[in-house]
Order: structure tokens, then C-alpha cells, then sequence
């Protein structure tokens, strides 16, 4: 299509998930060779983070930065559909390789805040002369495309799923009712109903290939999944709403949860996760930095 461009950018960060995820496959079929190669080009995304800048950035044909852009405008030159601030969380593989680019996970969290907090200086007609697709715009998040469908979730990655459960909250009732304008953006494929469903639920799976759930903030009292073999996995929360939207202690099959997330394994084997909900931030619960949820290059299924 003659409106195409490459989009570099984006492209870079998103090939490095897909070989992180071709990687996986190759361990598992053995093929050790193949599994080195992928894991090194998953790291490639490093190659257009731009320090000083603090984010994902283009270069020209000899490798140098491109000057004189504002990364809430970039268009499809350098990023699909989306701008450069949604395009620095795209790293799902890899989260704390991110932070740590970032300058470490305190520096990943302003950052994380600031995204929501930056706004767009330019008349509505001119910004989606330039980004259509970016629609729902809260900041520079934008809840109508998908590449930003697991950044609310980062927050428990840094030990702060309180601010996972706020925004979870504030995008879903804000965002999507029952009404002709009732989603934000562009329904491909069934990916923003699947976030709606997860999310109402009360968990994400924000890696592909990593088989955990982060958890966020339910909507229902109570929510089951029927699994094979007449197991149920079901997710209480009395009391659930937008009064009551934050978690202040959670079990797993009557244990106590300290973690802001659990497996897949733990899901399929049936069960019920029961969260304590409140009206204030827990800021203490899924905040211990040893059982923050698993986002490394290197992760292995163990």
C-alpha cells in the first residue's frame, strides 16, 4: 500500500519478541544452535533504545540518530499505528533488561507514570491525521490499539500493582460500555474483547510464552472458568467495584498470596483465588521484590 512505511522501529522491537519466542521452541525441540542464535537477535531491540532520550528511537541509513522528532507525533516512518511512547514498553519478553535501560526499576516506574500523565498538545484533527489508529488516548497510552493492552499491567513487574489495579479500574469503566462508541479503537481479531474478559476477570497473561497471569483488579464478585476433567478455577472478590478496587491480601486455595500473580500450571489444575478488596491501596501487597513475576531474556519453564 503506497501509505506504508517501515516502521523501523517498531518492527525492531517486535522481531526481538518473536525470536525470544522462536528460541523457546527450538529448546524445546532440541535444537540447541537454532535456540542461541534467536536469543541473541531477542536482545536486538537494545540496538534503538536511545539513552539519552530515554526510549526506542529511529536511526537513518548510516546508523545515526534521527534529530528534531517529538516522540508523541512519530509516524508510521518509524512505529506502527502507535507513537514512541507506547512503543517503549514493547518488550514483553525482556522486562527487566528494559528497566534496567531505563536506569533501574525506580526510573522504569516514572517513566511508566509519566505515560499516562503527558498530554497532546495538538488539535485532535492534525494528531490523527498522523496516528489514526492511536484512539482512546489516556496521556500517551492509547486503550484502542494493542500494543498497549499489557502496559497497565507493568506496574506489578515493579512491585507496585496497586497502580495496575487503578488503571485497570479507570480504563475499563471510562473506556468501554454497552453503547455504538462503547470500544475505543480498532477490535482485531478479538484482542481488545480478550483484554476486556481477562481483565474483568481479574488477570492478564502480559507474555506470551512466559505461562503466567499478572493480576489486576475483578469486576465480579465471583468469576469461574470451567476446566477439563470437572475442575473450576474461580477468582472471589467480595465486594468488587469501582469503590472497592484495590486488593489487600489474596489466598490460593485458602494460602496466602504474597505475589502479584500466579501460574498457568495453578489455573489449570483448578482451584480459587480469593482477593480481600478495599477502597485504598495496599501498597504492601505483590510489592516484596523477590516474587515479582518472571519477564527475563533468559526465563526458562521450569
Amino acid at each position: 500500500m503506497p501509505w506504508e512505511r517501515r516502521q523501523s522501529v517498531s518492527l525492531s522491537t517486535a522481531f526481538s519478541y518473536a525470536d525470544w519466542a522462536t528460541a523457546q521452541l527450538a529448546r524445546e525441540l532440541g535444537k540447541k544452535d537454532d535456540e542461541a542464535l534467536f536469543l541473541k537477535r531477542a536482545a536486538f531491540y537494545r540496538n534503538v533504545y536511545r539513552p539519552d532520550k530515554g526510549m526506542f528511537w529511529p536511526k537513518d541509513s548510516e546508523g545515526n540518530w534521527i534529530e528534531g522528532l517529538d516522540p508523541r507525533y512519530m509516524d508510521r516512518s518509524y512505529f506502527t499505528e502507535n507513537n514512541a511512547y507506547t512503543f517503549q514498553w514493547d518488550v514483553k519478553h525482556d522486562l527487566n533488561g528494559l528497566f534496567e535501560l531505563m536506569g533501574g526499576p525506580e526510573e522504569a516506574e516514572k517513566k511508566l507514570d509519566d505515560l499516562f500523565r503527558i498530554q497532546i498538545d495538538m488539535a485532535k484533527y492534525r494528531f490523527f491525521d498522523i496516528l489514526p489508529d492511536a484512539t482512546g488516548m489516556i496521556g500517551q497510552f492509547a486503550m484502542g490499539n494493542e500494543p498497549s493492552f499489557h502496559i497497565p499491567y507493568i506496574y506489578n513487574y515493579l512491585g507496585s500493582p496497586w497502580k495496575t489495579q487503578k488503571h485497570i479500574h479507570f480504563l475499563i469503566d471510562r473506556l468501554f460500555n454497552d453503547t455504538v462508541t462503547g470500544i475505543p479503537g480498532d477490535e482485531d481479531g478479538g484482542g481488545m474483547s480478550s483484554f476486556v474478559v481477562f481483565s474483568m476477570m481479574g488477570f492478564f497473561p502480559v507474555t506470551p510464552g512466559i505461562p503466567v497471569y499478572a493480576i489486576g483488579s475483578p469486576f465480579f464478585d465471583k468469576v469461574s472458568i470451567n476446566l477439563p476433567d470437572g475442575k473450576k478455577f474461580s477468582v472471589k472478590a467480595k465486594g468488587a467495584s469501582e469503590g472497592k478496587k484495590y486488593i489487600q491480601s489474596a489466598s490460593l486455595n485458602g494460602k496466602p498470596l504474597t505475589r502479584s500473580w500466579f501460574t498457568h500450571e495453578e489455573l489449570t489444575a483448578g482451584g480459587t483465588l480469593e482477593l480481600v478488596m478495599g477502597d485504598e491501596p495496599c501498597k504492601t501487597w505483590g510489592a516484596d521484590k523477590g516474587q515479582l513475576p518472571p519477564s527475563d531474556i533468559n526465563y526458562r519453564i521450569k
